[in-house]
């Protein structure tokens, strides 16, 4: 079983920047598909990026050039440095993983699930 906590959200103002951390229990995380997906009120969860085994990483085209998505495998960590923030960046943000094949940005191929942190840009 695979525990994911996210920490690293809070209230920043447009231009500003958030580091996000998904720390894992469990020896699969290495191998595991680690994504980032969040939800704003009213809308639908969507993908944001994600990284497989190798470090390949993937983005929603809202958020290239100004997310990067990397992991530490040695800390069991993965992470989410969000440049430019925007107020339509605002929501709570989920760390979840899975084993391959990744289904990168799309949230029902996941099977673990953090408890997620609020991200709020104003």
């Amino acid at each position: 079983h695979v525990q994911l906590v996210e920490s690293g959200g809070g209230s920043v103002q447009a231009g500003g920047s958030l580091r996000l951390s998904c720390g894992a229990s469990g020896s699969i995380y290495g191998d595991a598909c680690v994504g980032w997906l969040r939800q704003a009120p009213g809308k639908e969860r969507e993908g944001v990026a994600a990284i497989d085994s190798d470090g390949i990483a993937s983005y929603a085209d809202s958020v290239k050039g100004r997310f990067t998505v990397s992991r530490d495998n040695a800390n069991n960590t993965v992470n989410l440095m969000m440049n430019s923030l925007k107020p339509e960046d605002t929501a709570m943000y989920y760390c979840a993983s899975s084993l391959p094949p990744c289904s990168k940005l799309v949230a029902s191929g996941y099977k673990y699930w953090g408890q997620g942190t609020q991200v709020t840009v104003s």
